[in-house]
């Protein structure tokens, strides 16, 4: 859908045929292009309606959690799916629970297996056509489970190289092919994922990008040949797979577990269209793509991809960079001056009245500056114009328009630091032109873009250093936050 700007009309159009799609959320960030722009307005996040662990054997290192959970999902008959961790060597089960009480519906035990990894990965499970669940399992196949908001419903596996060729070396594909990202459904019901391989495995699979269509039928691409690089081996873990607005292209970052590349497919066949080098805009060198984030393409309604990287030289006060590019990556524009671990969403113009610019549309990210990387600790969310600039005072290069942002509110130490935003993906609500964040001090913030103030907000835990999680709204409006491995469901 093309909009010449992204105003009350085409919002309204929006919200219209999102609604008729499904009113649910999809999958990491929402949806395929990661927009996470809720076509349902948020309940007021008066009280913890109910909770429940995501997590039954969490891992702390001291005070700190690192781990990055998948993000639950939300039907439109207001289920729940909740991916969780059932023990230290990462074994997942899919929880489906009632949005309205919490109360389990079903489970599934999963034999998916983590790949190698620092902090913990995700485990990312996706809402496809006519509500069909997918989720990762071993081998890099994929269940399904139909009908999810019923107590029964068809389940089954799909290889996206065979499953016969599966089932005939099963022992050998599980033991050497891993999906490594969460993953993604376009609107025709086509799931599309990231996949490591170590040692030799029978069809010459390598690490790349697959695709299993609506039909069951596999294709895949190792991520050497999508780029030409032979050096290239992977899909950065963690990053979800996004496709342009009309669906014809899938993106994904891929890399030689450093640096590496964007890379634009045909969603189709996995045909390379096209691909750039991910390049730190104050150095010149290679960004880096930190297999220890989350960081997923987005993409914007006119066809931009934002994909957020470190910096090369931690020149930046570790915050990385949101890097820009037109939807044939033929285009590098201006970057954002944050891009660690984090998805930018897109916030329609109509959400931030003060603002007068001419872009079509806005987006949102986190904005902390880490004292840890040489920042002053005055950490920060922040609407962005994606097509205005404004020289950094960290790097003074050219970077993204800070249109509006507001900082955390509970001091960490000398002032002006203060505790940080741990999002990794945070939910866009136009219904009532705010955002939902939550925060390592423990409190889910409601940020009113119209008063640029932090309205509501409400305790979830004593808080603690965590690898950044996401927030969503469900069918009825309630907000979904993590917080030291609880999903906790939020309303008045």
């Amino acid at each position: 859908m093309r909009l010449i700007r992204f105003g009350l009309a085409s919002l309204s159009a929006w919200i219209l045929l999102a609604g008729q799609e499904k009113a649910s959320w999809s999958g990491f960030s929402r949806d395929a292009q990661h927009d996470a722009i809720s076509s349902i307005a948020s309940q007021a996040i008066g009280r913890i309606r109910w909770q429940t662990p995501v997590d039954l054997a969490p891992q702390y290192e001291g005070t700190a959690l690192l781990i990055h959970y998948g993000s639950p999902l939300v039907t439109a008959g207001n289920t729940v799916l909740v991916p969780v961790k059932t023990d230290t060597i990462g074994t997942f089960q899919v929880e489906a629970r009632n949005g309205s009480d919490g109360s389990l519906k079903w489970s599934l035990l999963t034999d998916y297996t983590l790949p190698p990894h620092d902090w913990v990965p995700i485990f990312g499970p996706v809402l496809g056509r006519g509500q069909r669940l997918y989720f990762p399992g071993a081998g890099g196949t994929v269940y399904y489970r139909d009908d999810p908001d019923a107590e029964d419903g068809a389940v089954g596996q799909i290889a996206f190289y065979g499953l016969d060729n599966y089932l005939s070396a099963r022992s050998t594909f599980d033991a050497n092919v891993i999906i490594n990202t969460p993953l993604t459904a376009d609107r025709q019901g086509n799931v599309y994922f990231g996949f490591v391989v170590f040692g030799d495995v029978p069809l010459g699979l390598a690490g790349g990008i697959a695709r299993i269509g609506a039909d069951g039928t596999g294709t895949w691409i190792s991520a050497a040949a999508a780029v030409s690089d032979p050096a290239i081996g992977e899909v950065v873990t963690n990053s979800a797979l996004a496709l342009s607005p009309d669906g014809s292209l899938v993106y994904a970052a891929v890399s030689d577990g450093l640096a590496g590349y964007l890379v634009a497919l045909d969603s189709t066949n996995l045909t390379p269209r096209a691909w750039v080098g991910l390049i730190d805009p104050a150095t010149g060198l290679l960004a880096r793509l930190n297999d220890n984030g989350s960081a997923s393409p987005s993409i914007g309604p006119d066809g931009d991809v934002y994909i957020g990287v470190l910096e090369s030289s931690f020149e930046n006060h570790d915050r990385g960079w949101l890097l820009h590019f037109d939807a044939g990556l033929a285009q590098s524009k201006t970057p954002g001056a944050f891009g660690w671990d984090t998805t930018a969403s897109v916030v329609p113009v109509v959400m931030a009245p003060a603002y007068n610019g001419a872009s079509p549309y806005l987006l949102m990210t986190k904005y902390n500056d880490y004292i840890e990387g040489g920042g002053s600790g005055f950490n920060r969310i922040a609407i962005l114009d994606p097509n205005d600039s404004e020289p950094d005072p960290v790097t003074g290069v050219a970077v993204m328009k800070v249109v509006q942002a507001v900082a955390a509110p509970t001091p960490d130490g000398p002032p002006p630091a203060v505790k940080e935003w741990c999002i990794n993906s945070a939910a866009v609500d136009p219904g009532t032109g705010s955002i939902l964040a939550g925060n390592s001090d423990g409190l889910l913030y409601r940020w009113d873009l119209r008063a640029n103030t932090l309205t509501e907000r409400i305790v979830l835990t004593p808080g603690l250093g965590e690898a950044y999680t996401p927030t969503l709204i469900g069918a009825d409006g309630t907000v979904y936050a993590i917080n030291n491995a609880t999903l906790f469901a939020v309303g008045p």
